[in-house]
Parts: C-alpha cells; structure tokens; sequence
C-alpha cells in the first residue's frame, strides 16, 4: 500500500480546509444538543444538513421510533426522539460504507457547561468538541475530499447521524442494524484516545429499570400495615452488586434508587436502575438469567417487581474481520505518519450494533481528546485534519481494492 497521486489530492483537499473543519465544529458545538433537548437536537439537525447538502449525495431526516422509559414514581412512558440524519450517495455501487456518528452530548439544556473555549495549551474545550461533534465534521471532512477520487464510483456510502447514542441508542438501533446488514465495512467516529489510540474489543452493555411496588401506610400509626417499597430496592440493590466478581469481566453498577416520599409514609414505590458489562454472549446469558432470577422474587412478602430493559448493545470481540480492519487501519496510518494502536474498552457505541449486524467496524476514527462527559472534555486541534485525512485515505483504498471490503464483510459472516 502507498499514497498515489490521486490520494495526495485527497489528501491535501483535507489540509486546505482545516479552519473550516475546526470552525464548524465550534459552531456545533456551541448549540446544547443534550439527548432529550428537542430543541438543540433540531438546531444542530438543522445545521448538519445544511453543511451535507454541499455533498454530491441525497440528504433525509428519517423519523426514529419511540421508546419506553420508566419514570422515577415508577410509571412506563413513552418517550419520542429526534430524527436522524440520512446522507447517502451511490446505493447500488458495488462497495457500500457505513459511516455514523451522533449528534447528541450528555450535557442537558440546563448545563453550565456551554459554550467552547481555547485552553491555554491550544485544545478546544467545550461540551461535544471531542464526542462527538468534531468527530462528525472530520466524517463529512473525509467524505468531501475522497469525492474528488477518480475512482470513487465503485464505492457507495451511508452515513447515519443519529439523535440518541447518548443514552443507549434506543431509536436509532433499528436503523443501525438495517445499514449494517447490507454494508461491507462501517466507519464510526467516537474520539480517539487523546494519543490516538483506538478502542479495540469492546464489552456489550444492558440497562435494567426494576420497578418495586409496595403498601403506603402511616410509619408512626400503622407501621405493620405498610410494605416499603425503599427497603425492598435497597436490599434488591445489594443482591444485584453482590454479583460482581462472580463471573469474569462481568460488572453490574447500581446507578439509582429513587423513590418514596414523605418521612412520615411507608414508601410505596421505588425503581432500582442498574447497568451490566459483559465482554461475551456466554456472560451476557448468565448476568441476564442472574438478573431475572433477582427479579422474580420479591425479598419480603407484599412487594412487588416489574422488570423492564435488558441488553442494548452486544459485546464486540476482536475476531478475524476486526482484525483485518484494524491492520489494514494500521498501514493506512503508517503511511501517513499516523502510528496506530488499539486497546480493549469496557465502553460501548454504535460500533457494537453495527458488529452485531454483520459490519466489521472501526469506531473511534473522530478526534483525538479526552476528559469526555465532564465539563473538562477537550480535543486536540491538529487533530481534526490528521483524523480526516486518516479516513479519506482508508475511503480511497477501499475505492482502490487494497483494502478489500468485499473480503472484510465475508470474513465477519463467517462468525456471525
């Protein structure tokens, strides 16, 4: 594999529109799109769409489905989400790309943390710099560039940029598995370690609500009449955390007990509200039947359990089509001076649903950064041309076969 001329050109279109690339982030960036902001999440939809008409391809919001939320009292909602952005352009081509991203942060409309800053280091600081607004320009960067590739009709793309990976992605996950069937290889852009390194294997994730209904009473009057619904989550809570340690790589958080009210009343309801790692299907099995064992039976009489959630995103293992991906990554970067690394994460993305699916995946091609989810997250600004030109030269050797996709994709459907 070398850099040809026509890569080159690729290439240099990425450097020549760095101000661009940085700016447009900050823009982004400064619209609060916390998960379940409508109106951010529309604004910065919005803005995205405007910045991809620019690309020779078809632009769509398409609507998510609703999900199902369980309120703190205990109550089951529904809760509708934001559209998603389609952008799509040579669908019949021989080789499909699935590139994705998400445009929502975990910084809700009420967040201190607003507005983007320049340390006194050089790297931007502000809420979604890093994950992953920067990571979407570096996308639509890569994207600009690899369409000025004579050989750029032989390979067709996708991109998905959806409103809700923040919080599990439970509106966009039937979207995601629909491109991943159909797709050869899937290009996802989380941020990078602030080294660069990428995330590697990565453990599967599933979020448990458990709704624990009691009896109200009077606590001074009619204490024996009551049945705390509190103590019950409490002591469901211990059960739950007692099952660390009992399998390997497997993790459970109790994240939340809310519930009760006045000191004076008998709690009568509560929601216990917990999150499992698994690095494997095996592990998966035996946490949720550990959980749904829990679940099915109450610690004193008179309560009672409603367990809703369960798995949103399977364990993504480093089998051979990871492998290949990620060596061949390894040379594109090399060429470009870029050393590449990967580690296993206990973190998850929209990367585990598209391996699910049957697309081998790299995806933490966005910026180099760190400190994300807090009010410290921060990026590197070199960063954004070094990461776009890193994708547009893998887009350009997947164009050139050298990176065969074709090969990739057949290899993950032998172990799906």
């Amino acid at each position: 594999m070398r850099i040809l001329t026509s890569d080159q050109a690729v290439l240099d279109h990425v450097a020549a529109r760095r101000e661009t690339i940085i700016g447009r982030t900050i823009d982004w960036a400064n619209i609060n799109s916390g998960s379940r902001n409508a109106a951010g999440l529309n604004a910065v939809l919005d803005a995205l769409a405007a910045t991809a008409s620019a690309l020779p391809a078809t632009v769509e919001r398409l609507p998510t489905q609703g999900s199902t939320t369980v309120a703190d009292d205990g109550s089951v909602r529904t809760e509708a989400h934001a559209d998603a952005l389609k952008i799509t352009a040579r669908p019949d081509a021989p080789i499909q790309v699935v590139l994705t991203g998400h445009y929502d942060t975990v910084f809700p409309a009420d967040s201190r943390f607003q507005t983007v800053t320049t340390r006194a280091d050089g790297a931007l600081n502000g809420p979604g710099v890093a994950d992953m607004k920067g990571g979407i320009s570096v996308l639509l960067a890569a994207l600009e560039a690899f369409e000025t590739h004579p050989d750029r009709h032989g390979v067709g793309w996708t991109v998905l940029l959806s409103p809700d990976e923040e919080i599990g992605s439970p509106a966009s996950a039937p979207l995601l598995a629909e491109l991943g069937a159909r797709g050869h290889v899937g290009l996802t852009y989380e941020p990078a370690l602030a080294d660069g390194t990428l995330a590697g294997a990565r453990k599967g994730s599933g979020n448990y609500h458990l709704i624990v209904t009691g009896r109200a009473a009077h606590a001074g009057r009619a204490f024996d009449e009551g049945r705390n619904a509190v103590a019950g989550a409490a002591i469901i809570a211990a059960a739950l955390h007692g099952l660390n340690g009992q399998h390997e790589g497997v993790t459970v958080n109790v994240a939340k007990i809310s519930g009760g009210g006045a000191l004076n009343v008998v709690a009568d309801n509560a929601v216990v509200r917990f999150n499992v790692r698994v690095p494997d299907k095996a592990a998966a099995d035996w946490i949720d039947a550990s959980v749904r064992a829990i679940a099915a039976t109450p610690p004193f009489e008179g309560l009672t359990l409603d367990l809703h959630g369960g798995f949103t995103r399977a364990p993504k293992p480093m089998d051979a089509a990871q492998t290949a991906l990620f060596e061949a990554v390894k040379e594109a970067g090399a060429l470009l001076g870029q050393p590449i690394a990967w580690t296993p994460s206990g973190g998850v993305c929209e990367g585990n649903n598209l391996h699910a699916a049957g697309l081998p995946n790299i995806d933490t091609l966005g910026v180099r950064g760190g400190d994300i989810h807090s009010d410290q997250e921060f990026a590197w600004p070199d960063s954004f041309v070094e990461r776009a030109q890193l994708s547009a030269l893998i887009l350009c050797k997947i164009a050139s076969g050298e990176i065969d996709a074709a090969k990739l994709k057949s290899l993950r459907m032998e172990t799906l």
